[in-house]
């Protein structure tokens, strides 16, 4: 497609910037949530999006399918919801065979909105789909169409008749991404497009081989050893009472993050370096991606909720 990966880079670069320009016909604002979920779909990650209802979580969802040319699912999570549900079910057709039924999941971007309204045995229905790129029913094994991307959102505030997601389940999730309230002259702009007969007429930017061909050429962008020694040593420092843990790692933590929190940090480096141009990440991409990749994987004990120490607090005192 390219003579080189430099050209390719650079022609991703363009790609990049197309795509958040034609995103901007429709959402306002928001350039950091953005930014993390576009990082999320160009390394082959899911992202779990926090934020109370209102924020625009699934038309954002929704422009990001049409301007990517993705095929899009939205499964709404009920307490009542079953596996089938989600994956599908056998069904016995008119010539008395068994046939697969497809379910939702099988689709490019799926958005499992308010997933911690589901019982566990349900929740745990995408975590083969989001591991393996596959789902098996009765003993067989049907592969998912790629890209594949899982966005789920949780609402922070409501939690009467909520799951909590296991740690298995949060540790599938690349990003855990924040969203917060539009400033007031957002919110100006949103209510003005919002309350017309304003229509945005979206381009599709880049197709499905586009994207894969991108994700596989990121995986292809070197890194220096600092730069890995680095989110390995920064992950290590989220483990209370090992050697490398730090002081408040042993103040307020009761869990640390694991292995997979270091392939996130690198990839994820390696996905903002390449949105901004450059073609090897260094500490700082490593620094940017930290907080989305960390804070749905340690786990804060009683003091640091007495004290009011907050997650983001305790990865910014590590990033220091």
């Amino acid at each position: 497609m390219y003579n080189s990966d430099v050209e390719a880079l650079d022609a991703f670069v363009q790609k990049y910037r197309d795509l958040r320009k034609e995103i901007a016909k429709v959402i306002v604002g928001q350039e950091q949530v953005l930014d993390d979920l576009l990082i999320a779909i160009f390394s082959r990650g899911h992202a779990l999006l926090v934020g109370v209802p209102g924020l625009a979580k699934t038309l954002m969802v929704n422009t990001l399918s049409e301007t990517l040319g993705l095929k899009y699912n939205r499964i709404q999570f009920t307490p009542d919801l079953m596996p089938s549900d989600i994956i599908g079910t056998e069904i016995l057709d008119e010539s008395r065979h068994f046939r697969f039924n497809k379910g939702p999941v099988f689709a490019n971007i799926i958005l499992a909105d308010e997933i911690n309204r589901t019982p566990p045995k349900t929740q745990a229905a995408l975590l083969e789909a989001m591991q393996e790129k596959a789902v098996t029913v009765a003993g067989n094994r049907y592969k998912l169409e790629e890209p594949f991307f899982v966005l789920a959102t949780q609402n922070p505030i409501e939690q009467e008749g909520t799951y909590p997601l296991p740690e298995a389940q949060l540790d599938r999730f690349m990003f855990n991404i924040w969203l917060d309230y539009p400033s007031f002259k957002e919110e100006i702009d949103v209510v003005k497009s919002t309350t017309t007969e304003y229509e945005a007429d979206l381009k599709i930017i880049l197709s499905s081989e586009e994207i894969i061909y991108f994700q596989n050429l990121i995986r292809r962008i070197p890194v220096p050893d600092n730069v890995y020694e680095y989110a390995v040593r920064l992950v290590a420092k989220t483990r209370r009472l090992t050697e490398s843990a730090h002081p408040w790692a042993n103040d307020y933590l009761t869990w640390g993050a694991g292995p997979r929190a270091s392939q996130y940090l690198i990839i994820g480096a390696k996905t903002h370096a390449a949105i901004h141009g450059k073609y090897s990440p260094d500490i700082e991409d490593v620094n940017a991606v930290a907080a989305t990749v960390l804070r749905h994987r340690i786990v804060r004990n009683y003091k640091s909720e007495a004290e009011g120490i907050g997650v983001d607090d305790i990865i910014a005192e590590l990033l220091k």
